[in-house]
């Protein structure tokens, strides 16, 4: 069975298989995504119960609809936006639970496409980097590993990785201004 390892994510191979139902690429997906989503879950949910759960729906999200992905390199970012709802889902359900709050925004459908928008902006613009920085900065930005770590998983010196990061965020940057049309603050 095709896994990947702990501080990287699949390869497209490996993805496109698993969007075609390959049942050995979907167990390795699951399997390999669950502690990245498990440990984002935690940086952001209330409590360890409400981080396993969102962890947990995430994996089954990804189990059930692995096929609807668009872009294999959009896989982490995909990923970890449903546990992002997820916490957030619960946080809100806890609010609830303990009784009134203050007036809650709720988002219009309009505001829901746009902020959907840039999300898929944002991925695509991270997926077209070359590898070398979009691994970096899905390590240090997204999972919010330490610089250090990430340095030492991609096996360079701590100064070297902060040049490629910030040369990714450059990148990103770049896109997202090209794609909007210069209208980036």
């Amino acid at each position: 069975m095709a896994s990947f390892g702990r501080s990287s994510w699949p390869g497209d191979q490996l993805v496109a298989a698993a969007q075609r139902g390959d049942e050995a690429s979907i167990a390795a997906l699951v399997s390999g995504a669950h502690p990245h989503l498990r440990r984002f879950a935690f940086s952001l949910c209330a409590s360890s119960q409400d981080a396993e759960d969102a962890a947990q729906e995430a994996v089954i999200v990804l189990f059930r609809k692995i096929g609807t992905l668009r872009a294999a390199g959009a896989l982490a970012s995909w990923m970890f936006q449903v546990v992002r709802h997820e916490c957030l889902r619960r946080a809100r359900a806890m609010r609830h639970r303990e009784g009134p709050v203050a007036e809650v925004v709720v988002p219009s459908a309009e505001e829901e496409v746009l902020g959907r928008l840039e999300i898929e902006r944002v991925a695509a613009a991270i997926a077209s980097l070359p590898i070398d920085q979009r691994r970096v900065l899905i390590m240090r930005d997204v999972q919010g590993l330490p610089g250090s770590v990430v340095a030492r998983s991609v096996g360079l010196s701590t100064a070297a990785m902060k040049s490629r990061l910030h040369r990714a965020r450059a990148a990103v940057r770049a896109a997202l201004d090209v794609r909007s049309g210069g209208a980036v603050a």
